[in-house]
């Protein structure tokens, strides 16, 4: 009867599973990425994001709107299609329009609503935010 030693094997065994570990876990770091937004600055005529998407979230567009907190609908929106999804952070600046038909802002507070939107205007990430008008 012989005996083998198995010593080499499972290192071998081990080291394998490990390195496969690892590129599963390097490779889906940047898959996992949410597409994040948050809103930095706020005034009537512009609204400023800092927001971060990946290419495969299919984000089309940033938009925004804003109005009084208990308000029918929005006193001012805006549209910005320049985006760049490269999962890193980057910051534009959403130019904003009075809504017709509702009345204008005035100073006090007001909601602001960002997001970035994929080509079907479905919303990929969003947030709101009460700022003080002045």
């Amino acid at each position: 009867m012989t005996t083998t030693r198995n010593c080499r094997c499972t290192t071998h065994v081990a080291t394998v599973f490990t390195t496969m570990a690892t590129a599963l876990v390097v490779t889906a770091a940047p898959a996992l990425a949410a597409a994040t937004i948050d809103i930095s600055r706020a005034g009537p005529t512009i609204v400023q994001v800092t927001y971060s998407c990946d290419n495969s979230d299919g984000v089309t567009s940033i938009q925004a709107m804003m109005g009084e907190p208990t308000a029918d609908g929005p006193a001012a929106q805006g549209t910005q299609n320049a985006v760049t999804c490269d999962n890193t952070q980057h910051d534009a600046s959403i130019p904003m329009t009075e809504t017709p038909g509702q009345p204008p802002l005035e100073s006090g507070q007001v909601q602001v609503r960002v997001a970035l939107v994929d080509r079907n205007d479905t919303v990929v990430s969003g947030q709101a935010k009460l700022f003080a008008m002045q």
